[in-house]
């Protein structure tokens, strides 16, 4: 919602701007064809060539989250404290019990109660992998979470591509907007011998390309490089909160100090309260009584 009123806003402002000052806007939408075009067109190409298909895919998909935010919401990570309390639970208990969940977690009866944690391989190898690490005695907590570090940097870095190829866009549309308005100055120059009002509007459409090329780069790639941006780095977070309730079982915590220690290492904004927390957790005690 906020992305949508940000680009009424745009709109509103430069265009409402321009026609209160006297300007006239059919001009603008006579060359925004053809201009839109040249500069949408080479923008389109550049970044098909600069690109592979998997991050053009990805880029696409990201773009969503220019308006709906980040993937994860503040009842994800509650879901996923519960399901980490759950695994290290059953780890402590049984744990032979926990091999036909970390080994095929896409019929577990724990991972099945979180569908959305579970479409995200991402999050689901990264407990699988440092559960049956550790019960193969990879378990020393420092060398542990320096692995899941160099996990979550590899995953940001891959997260963050789509915002540097929409930036990378971003960058170039000022200048094909030149490109667009030389081009259109090429064609004035063509048309020398017509009557200065016919060669003021071939110049003014000209110019045209200038201001959509800084118009589009500055009022809307941008942001949305920007944004994408934010959307990675918040869910970020749902990884690092995986690593701090791992190590901390690793280093012989009782489960509920693992969940705890977790809880308090998020940002305020998306962290849930003690008490909505313990709400959830006595549910699913419960239903293991």
């Amino acid at each position: 919602m906020i992305g949508i009123i940000g680009i009424v806003l745009i709109f509103a402002m430069v265009f409402g701007g321009y026609m209160a000052a006297g300007g006239k806007i059919g001009i603008i939408l006579h060359s925004l064809p053809f201009e839109m075009m040249m500069i949408g067109g080479a923008a389109a190409g550049s970044f098909i060539l600069s690109n592979d298909i998997p991050a053009i895919k990805q880029t696409l998909r990201d773009i969503k989250k220019v308006f709906k935010g980040p993937t994860w919401k503040p009842a994800d990570y509650r879901d996923l404290l519960c399901l980490l309390f759950e695994i290290i639970r059953l780890v402590r208990q049984n744990p032979v019990a926990i091999e036909e969940h970390i080994e095929s977690p896409e019929t577990s009866s724990i991972f099945g109660k979180y569908p959305k944690i579970l479409k995200d391989h991402d999050a689901v190898d990264m407990i699988c992998d440092t559960l049956r690490s550790a019960s193969m005695n990879y378990d020393d907590p420092l060398q542990v979470e320096e692995v899941l570090d160099k996990q979550i940097d590899t995953n940001y870095q891959h997260a963050l591509h789509p915002s540097h190829a929409m930036q990378s866009v971003a960058d170039a549309l000022p200048a094909l907007g030149i490109v667009a308005a030389v081009l259109g100055v090429v064609k004035t120059m063509g048309a020398i011998d017509q009557p200065p009002e016919i060669l003021g509007k071939m110049i003014g459409g000209a110019l045209v390309g200038t201001f959509l090329g800084v118009f589009l780069a500055y009022g809307f790639v941008a942001p949305f490089a920007m944004r994408m941006r934010f959307a990675a780095d918040e869910d970020s977070h749902f990884y690092k909160l995986i690593r701090e309730v791992l190590v901390s079982n690793l280093r012989n915590h009782p489960t509920n100090i693992c969940i705890e220690v977790g809880r308090q290492n998020m940002p305020h904004h998306i962290r849930p309260s003690f008490s909505d927390l313990e709400d959830a957790l006595k549910g699913i005690r419960s239903e293991a009584a």
